[in-house]
């Protein structure tokens, strides 16, 4: 019986697997490619991988290819003040705006270009191989261009507050060329426990890919001296519970 039981379990296993891979090679009607497809170097992913082992955050100077980042700063670029609208705070019911707290403008990212496109998939090959080594269950990713217009910024924030939230693990791209140190508008990045201790200050220089636990680590954004841009994202979980649709965005 006991054999019995295990085996049933071990197929109910690989048959979710199964569903699972049918879910997730295509985009489209387009096979994905490989992630080490996407990526700047090919060791960048194992130094993310150890990184969010180790300290649950990673900063890598540049983790997509230069022409994806390319790419994406031309979108970025191409959107106005009617392509934008003010960003806020909270979600659902809670979700307002206060400019006392945050002054950015977002636009949600679906595949309307080919850059977008290419942008979601290879996030998409990024959830994959972070589920097989990390084992943490992404189930989705959400994610919006930021401007930081001059005087911009982000006060101190978490982006999940643990138990009431489906953000796992929060991904900023910056897609800023010639950036300098004067110009302002880092990220400022906080201890896991305590919240007033700085253990990460970063410029938002192109290509640069910063990763961290969404209910962990408080960060916020510096007033910048210049436009800013970026891609805003998340890996979410499933948490929807009886008939209630997980929300996004």
């Amino acid at each position: 019986m006991l054999e019995t039981t295990k085996k049933a379990g071990a197929n109910r296993n690989l048959e979710y697997y199964a569903l699972s891979l049918s879910l997730l090679p295509f985009s489209g009607n387009k096979p994905l490619m490989n992630l080490a497809d996407y990526l700047a170097s090919p060791d960048v992913f194992e130094r993310l991988v150890t990184d969010l082992r180790v300290q649950g955050w990673s900063m890598q100077p540049t983790f997509f290819s230069a022409q994806l980042n390319q790419d994406l700063r031309a979108d970025a670029l191409q959107l106005d003040d009617t392509d934008l609208k003010q960003a806020g705070i909270g979600r659902l019911s809670d979700h307002h705006k206060d400019q006392r707290r945050r002054r950015d403008s977002i636009r949600w990212i679906d595949p309307e270009t080919p850059a977008r496109q290419q942008y979601l998939d290879a996030m998409l090959a990024l959830r994959i191989e972070l589920n097989k080594s990390l084992i943490l269950g992404l189930w989705d990713y959400e994610a919006h261009f930021a401007r930081y217009d001059e005087g911009d910024f982000y006060e101190k924030h978490l982006d999940a507050f643990k138990g009431k939230s489906n953000r796992v693990l929060t991904t900023v791209l910056y897609l800023n060329d010639d950036w300098h140190d004067e110009a302002g508008g880092e990220i400022v990045l906080y201890d896991e426990y305590d919240h007033d201790m700085e253990i990460g200050r970063f410029a938002p220089t192109f290509g640069r890919m910063l990763i961290f636990l969404s209910e962990a680590f408080p960060h916020e954004v510096l007033p910048a001296k210049q436009t800013r841009h970026s891609i805003a994202g998340w890996f979410r979980v499933n948490n929807s519970i009886m008939g209630a649709i997980d929300p996004d965005q």
